[in-house]
């Protein structure tokens, strides 16, 4: 028996992932229209529980250089930490997606503000301790006045 598991980037294949998510279109391909001919990571900033979950999900990598993709803030973690952290993720070439929870995102929320990029792609999520508040969420405030929904 073959065990089959996905590998923590984005990019399938058939001999990483089961037959049905492989297609003839390689999202490596997609990837190349933004401008990343490579694989991408998702890379997590948040707290222990949120972190550990995505670990679990097969997100987490560690290269040879002992890079992570991954921060786990607790309340020992200052804030210039979390800051390099973001700047580190947001200018690596091999990450797609950025997923920070809300309530660390607070603790940055000017360099969130001023971010404008598309790729890697910013989202604030809950943690499990806070629900989700999409007022709070600057890309989602952003993309309400663009569609002239909510509040302006």
């Amino acid at each position: 028996t073959r065990w089959l598991s996905c590998s923590p980037r984005v990019k399938w294949k058939r001999s990483i992932c089961s037959d049905s998510l492989a297609s003839s279109e390689e999202p490596s391909i997609r990837m190349a229209a933004f401008g990343r001919a490579r694989e991408a990571l998702i890379c997590v900033i948040g707290d222990e529980d949120t972190v550990t979950g995505f670990l679990l999900a097969g997100v987490g990598e560690v290269d040879a250089k002992k890079t992570s993709n991954f921060l786990v803030v607790n309340p020992k973690t200052s804030v210039q930490t979390i800051e390099d952290a973001f700047k580190t993720f947001t200018q690596r070439d091999d990450v797609a997606v950025v997923l920070i929870t809300q309530t660390v995102a607070e603790t940055i929320r000017h360099l969130l503000d001023e971010y404008s990029a598309m790729i890697p792609t910013i989202l604030e999520i809950p943690s499990k301790e806070n629900a989700y508040d999409p007022t709070k969420d600057s890309i989602m405030v952003r993309i309400m006045k663009k569609m002239s929904v909510g509040d302006s």
